[in-house]
Order: C-alpha cells, then sequence, then structure tokens
C-alpha cells in the first residue's frame, strides 16, 4: 500500500467497522432474555417524552401498514420466518442492526427480512433498509440498517463561505449506477472548471476517470458536494448535509431511516436536472447568493438533529417493530 492509501486508511473520516463489530459480538453474547425484560420499559418512555408526537409520526413514516393491509396468508406462513431462527444475512450488517432491535421481542415473532439495497415493492411486509419513492411502498417497513456506513455525521469547522467554488465528487462506478457514468462522461478529466469528478474504482471503458479516494475531511474544503444515488440512496448524503458544504444531486428516487423523502429541494440540498444540464448555472447561482446557501445549511442541520438522540433513535426502532408485529403476528409479546 503507497503512502497515500495509508493516509487514507488512518484518516478517512469513516466510522470504525471494529468497534462495530465488537459492540455487536458483545451485544449477540448477551442473554436475550435481558432485553425483552426491558421491552415494556424502553416503550415506556414515550409517554414522558416532548417529542412523543414527532416519533410517533415517523414510527407511522417507516411502517405504513394499517389493519386492513391484505396480502396472501399462505405466502407469508411460507416465506416468513421466526426471529430465533433468523439466518445470518449476505451482508452480516443488516443481521446485526435487525436483531439489536428484534432481540427485544418475543423469538417466536415471524417477519421477512431483506438484507441489501431495496429498490422493489416486496409481495409481503418486509424490513428493508431501503425503498423506492414511487408506488405503494407500504411493505417496505424501514428500520435503520447498514447503519455504521450510511449513518455519520462530521463536525464541520469550515465556513461556507472560505470553501472552494466548486462541486466535489468521488464515486463508485457499477452496475444500475448509469447516472454516475452520465454524470462523469459530462464532468471528468477536467472538462468543467467548477467540477471536480472522478471515479474511485477502476473502469475499463474509461481509465483515466479513476483517481484516489478523498478522505471525508477533504471533501469538506469544497462549497458542494455531489450525492449521487448509487444501488438504492446515496451513502453520503447524511453526512454532507451535517457539514458546512451542500448536498447536490437530481430528484431523489429512494429512501432509508433517514426519510429522504420529506426532503425538500432547494431547502435541504440543492436539486439539479437528471441529465446535470443545469449543474454549473445552479452551482453559480448559489455562489452569486452566499445567504441562500447558508440557509440550506442550517435547513440541512435542523433536518439531522433529529438523528442524534440515541436514546430517541432506538425508542422510534422498537416502536416500529412492535407495530410490524402488531400487524403481522397479532400481536407483539
Amino acid at each position: 500500500m503507497n503512502k497515500r492509501g495509508i493516509y487514507y486508511l488512518l484518516h478517512n473520516g469513516k466510522n470504525s467497522n471494529l468497534k462495530y463489530y465488537i459492540k455487536c459480538y458483545l451485544r449477540e453474547h448477551t442473554p436475550q432474555c435481558f432485553f425483552q425484560m426491558r421491552l415494556e420499559h424502553e416503550l415506556s418512555k414515550l409517554e414522558k417524552r416532548p417529542d412523543k408526537d414527532d416519533i410517533l409520526k415517523r414510527v407511522d413514516y417507516y411502517c405504513k401498514l394499517g389493519p386492513k393491509n391484505g396480502y396472501d396468508q399462505k405466502e407469508w406462513e411460507e416465506k416468513s420466518v421466526a426471529v430465533k431462527h433468523q439466518p445470518m444475512t449476505n451482508q452480516s450488517t443488516y443481521y446485526h442492526d435487525s436483531l439489536e432491535i428484534a432481540r427485544y421481542f418475543n423469538g417466536d415473532l415471524r417477519w421477512v427480512l431483506l438484507s441489501g439495497d431495496t429498490k422493489h415493492i416486496p409481495a409481503l411486509p418486509s424490513i428493508t433498509k431501503s425503498r423506492p419513492l414511487a408506488g405503494d411502498n407500504t411493505n417496505n417497513i424501514i428500520l435503520k440498517l447498514d447503519k455504521n456506513r450510511h449513518f455519520l455525521f462530521v463536525d464541520d469547522k469550515m465556513q461556507w463561505r472560505n470553501k472552494k467554488d466548486i462541486a466535489i465528487f468521488r464515486g463508485d462506478l457499477g452496475i444500475h449506477k448509469e447516472n454516475r457514468e452520465l454524470f462523469m462522461s459530462l464532468f471528468a478529466e477536467g472538462k468543467s472548471k467548477m467540477v471536480d469528478a472522478a471515479s474511485t474504482n477502476y473502469i475499463e471503458a474509461h481509465p483515466h476517470w479513476q483517481a484516489g479516494k478523498l478522505t471525508i475531511g477533504e471533501h469538506l474544503d469544497y462549497k458542494f458536494i455531489m450525492s449521487l444515488e448509487g444501488n438504492d440512496v446515496a451513502s453520503n448524503l447524511k453526512w454532507v448535509m451535517s457539514s458546512n458544504s451542500i448536498a447536490v444531486t437530481p430528484r431523489l428516487t429512494c429512501e432509508t431511516w433517514f426519510m429522504e423523502g420529506t426532503l425538500r429541494p432547494n431547502y435541504h440540498y440543492i436539486e439539479v436536472k437528471e441529465d446535470f444540464s443545469d449543474l454549473e448555472e445552479r452551482l453559480q447561482y448559489y455562489i452569486d447568493h452566499p445567504e441562500e446557501a447558508e440557509a440550506i445549511i442550517r435547513h440541512a442541520h435542523t433536518f439531522v438533529d433529529q438523528f442524534r438522540d440515541k436514546e430517541r433513535e432506538r425508542l422510534t426502532a422498537l416502536l416500529v417493530m412492535k407495530k410490524y408485529f402488531e400487524i403481522t403476528n397479532g400481536h407483539y409479546k
């Protein structure tokens, strides 16, 4: 590994996978009865919270199921599994993050857990990390999954006006990422003085698109950070919105626990056309109107703040799980 690779490894700014898996190991070797005994106590905290109504709105947003939602009961019996028999998922973080919440409940309760990036609407009510914004996505019940990768916030000390008047993009290109390939074809290799665009992986058809990865801290030198959806959502959107830079993206098509579907274009982030034809114009507009840019940053910070309270996050997830089990199993104990 070269010096740059070592520097990136030590300073990338991402959450530690080692700490994450140590926590998972300790939690999963704690007797489950300990968590089940605490369930009612944890749920009772809702009544004492001043933000009770906001929590319940989030619960209904993540789990849209109602008592009359129709699905094939025979198929449910065939495809759902008892929580205590849930096998390890292909991507283990989905298993660990979902069981962190589900272990508070009776292990005989049944569910369908879908791992990976979910852009489709399943036939059965399923626990998913993501869902499409279009269509009736009622059967996609959102939990905070793959959170060590996706839920990362930063402490950005540099003010927006002191940053470079450039939009930065460093991202992976691959299958199902046509939007990123289009973006790169327009702006890679110095085609625009307002955009610094490079891929972080080698593409045989475009070897010159590749450049070394930048740390999160290095991204924060720029006024604008491209947040382009990949297989589902853009994993950098959360930390960009917590920074003093501004996320730039076409209209969003998927959402996760971050409730991307509730974000307002040009209020929480800068929206550009799908073909990126107005990107430079939109960047220049906010460079010329810094007060409007700084307002977007304030709105983004306010939105991010609702995800910073760990106790509220756990309570919300428990209530989502409770609602899901009550509707699909008829009870949650």
